[in-house]
C-alpha cells in the first residue's frame, strides 16, 4: 500500500528516489524529471533562505503552467513557506489587491505571457504593496544558503502546516484566499488518485491553469503523489498542442472541456493519432470508441477551491442509466454532506479549507462546523447528486424558480452542443425572463430552438428571448470566466 502523503518534501523525497529520470512534467518544449525537480527546487529553496524566507513566508507565484511554476511552488512548500499562485488573467490593480491582501513578500514571476507585460505591470504597482520586499522576474535568488539550513528547514515542516493560499477565480464577488495544509490537499488527491485510476505508469493530460485549485491540486500534486507525468500545454497555435498529444500519448484527460474546443475544431482533428487518450473528461480528443454518445449519460465532477479540488464524483467511467443523466456521482473520501432546507450542499472533514486568510472559521463555517458551499443540488435514492445551479443566480419567474444551469443544459443537448448563457433580466409582469445568450459565431433559429425546448422542459423555463452573440463579444471577468453582468448589456447593443 503507498506511503500517506505527508508533506510535499517528503512526497518529492520518494518519488525523486523511485523514478529519477522518469518525467514529472512535459509542457511544450519543457521537460522535467522527478530528480531535475527536486534538485532544482532545492537550489532555489537555499536561494530563497538566503533571501530571509523560512517557514510561514509568504511566497508568489506569477507564471503560467510550466517549470518555472513547478520548480517555484516545491521550492517554497520544501521550507515551510505558504505558495500564493496568481492568476495570469490578472489586470494590474486587481494583482496589487491580491498582493496586498495575501501579505507576499517575496514574488517569483515571468515578465511576460500572451501579451501581458507583468514586468511592466509590477514596476507600476510594486511601490504600493508594503510587505512585497523582492521580486525576481525570469530568474531566481543565488542558492548561497548551506544545505543543511534546507534540510533543518525541511524537517520543521509538518503535515498541518499551511502550504497554499489559493485565490478563488470571484465570478460574482471579490476573490477569498483559501488556505489548505500540506496533508488535508496530499491525501485528498491520494484518495482521488484512487478512484480515478491515476497510477505511476500514466499520462495525464490537463488543461487547467496551476494557479487555480484543479490544476494546483488535481493536476500538480495528483501527479506529484501518484509519481506519474503530467502534459500541459501553453501553444496558442492548436495544431502545435495535437502534435504535442501525438508525440507524449496521454492515456488520461482532465480539465475544462471549452478550453480544448479550438483543438476538436482543428481540421487536422480527423488524421491524428490520439488512440491514447481513453479516460477522462476531454472527451472531444479522446480517442473515438472512448467519447460518450451523450456526455450527459456520464457522471460529471463538482470541484470547489474550498474542498481541496474534486469534491462529487464516480469512478465508473461507462455510460450511465437515463435516470441518472446529469449526475455528478457521489462525495469524495473524507467528506461529510448534507442537503439544507434550500436544497444548497454543505461539506465538513479534514479536506475542507483551515478557512479563507483574514478571516476566522466562525466566518467561515456554522455553528456545527458545515461550509456552506453555495451550490444548490438533488440527490437521488442511490446518494448521487445532481447540480442544480448557484445559490443567488436562480431566475424568479412568475413565482416559480428556474435554474440557469438546467436550462444551459438542455440547450447544449438539442444544439449539437451550443454553449449557452442563461440568466434573468427584469420584466414588468413576470418579475424576471428567462435570457439565453448563445454564443456562435452563426445564426440561431429562435423558433425551432424554443420548439425543441418544449421536449425538455416545463413552459416557464423556456428562454423568453434567444440571442446569438460571437464569442469573441463574450465579457469576460480576469479569472476567465464569464462576465454575466456585462453580458446582459450586450443584449442592449
Amino acid at each position: 500500500m503507498a506511503a500517506e502523503p505527508d508533506t510535499v518534501a517528503g512526497v518529492l523525497r520518494r518519488q525523486a528516489a523511485a523514478r529519477g529520470s522518469h518525467p514529472l512534467l512535459v509542457c511544450d518544449g519543457d521537460r522535467l524529471s522527478y530528480a531535475d525537480a527536486d534538485h532544482r527546487s532545492a537550489d532555489l529553496a537555499r536561494g530563497l533562505i538566503a533571501l530571509g524566507a523560512g517557514k510561514g513566508t509568504h511566497i508568489g507565484l506569477l507564471y503560467p503552467n510550466g517549470a518555472d511554476f513547478v520548480i517555484g511552488m516545491l521550492a517554497a512548500a520544501r521550507i515551510g513557506a505558504v505558495v500564493v499562485p496568481f492568476t495570469t488573467f490578472a489586470t494590474a490593480p486587481e494583482l496589487r489587491a491580491q498582493l496586498v491582501h495575501s501579505d507576499v513578500t517575496i514574488l517569483l514571476a515571468t515578465s511576460s505571457y500572451r501579451g501581458n507585460d507583468f514586468g511592466a505591470r509590477l514596476g507600476d504597482i510594486r511601490d504600493s504593496v508594503p510587505l512585497l520586499r523582492h521580486v525576481l522576474v525570469d530568474g531566481y535568488p543565488e542558492p548561497e544558503a548551506e544545505e543543511a539550513s534546507l534540510g533543518a528547514l525541511e524537517a520543521d515542516v509538518d503535515g498541518s502546516d499551511p502550504l497554499a493560499i489559493i485565490y478563488t477565480s470571484g465570478s460574482t464577488a471579490a476573490p477569498k484566499g483559501v488556505v489548505h495544509t500540506h496533508a488535508a490537499l496530499l491525501e485528498h488527491q491520494q484518495n482521488l488518485n484512487v478512484i480515478r485510476g491515476l497510477t505511476a505508469d500514466d499520462t495525464l493530460f490537463c488543461n487547467s491553469p496551476f494557479f487555480w485549485i484543479g490544476g494546483f491540486a488535481f493536476g500538480l500534486l495528483a501527479t506529484l503523489v501518484a509519481g506519474s507525468t503530467l502534459l500541459c500545454s501553453n501553444a496558442t497555435d492548436a495544431a502545435k498542442t495535437l502534435d504535442l498529444l501525438e508525440a507524449e500519448r496521454p492515456n488520461v484527460t482532465n480539465g475544462f472541456v471549452a478550453g480544448i474546443a479550438h483543438l476538436a475544431r482543428h481540421p487536422s482533428i480527423g488524421t491524428r493519432d490520439l488512440s491514447s487518450m481513453r479516460r477522462g473528461n476531454l472527451y472531444p480528443i479522446m480517442a473515438p470508441d472512448a467519447r460518450p454518445a451523450d456526455p450527459e449519460l456520464r457522471h460529471n465532477m463538482l470541484g470547489l477551491t474550498e474542498a481541496g479540488s474534486v469534491l462529487l464524483l464516480s469512478g465508473d467511467e461507462s455510460d450511465q442509466p437515463e435516470h441518472r443523466r446529469g449526475s455528478f456521482g457521489v462525495p469524495a473520501p473524507g467528506f461529510d454532506t448534507r442537503v439544507d432546507e434550500h436544497g444548497e450542499l454543505c461539506i465538513r472533514g479534514p479536506y475542507v479549507m483551515q478557512r479563507y486568510y483574514k478571516r476566522s472559521r466562525e466566518e467561515c463555517f456554522d455553528a456545527d462546523a458545515w461550509f456552506h458551499t453555495g451550490d444548490l443540488v438533488r440527490t437521488d435514492g442511490d446518494g448521487f447528486h445532481y447540480f442544480v445551479g448557484r445559490r443567488g443566480s436562480m431566475i424568479k419567474s412568475a413565482g416559480a424558480n428556474v435554474a440557469p444551469a438546467e436550462v444551459e443544459r438542455a440547450i447544449a443537448r438539442i444544439s449539437d452542443g451550443l454553449t449557452a448563457y442563461v440568466f434573468g433580466v427584469p420584466d414588468p409582469d413576470r418579475g424576471q425572463a428567462v435570457v439565453a445568450v448563445i454564443a456562435t459565431d452563426g445564426e440561431v433559429d429562435e423558433s425551432a430552438l424554443r420548439h425543441g425546448l418544449k421536449r425538455e422542459l416545463s413552459a416557464y423555463k423556456i428562454p423568453k428571448r434567444i440571442v446569438a452573440v460571437a464569442p469573441a463579444r463574450i465579457p469576460v471577468l480576469s479569472s476567465g470566466k464569464v462576465d454575466m453582468t456585462r453580458l446582459a448589456r450586450v443584449l442592449d447593443d
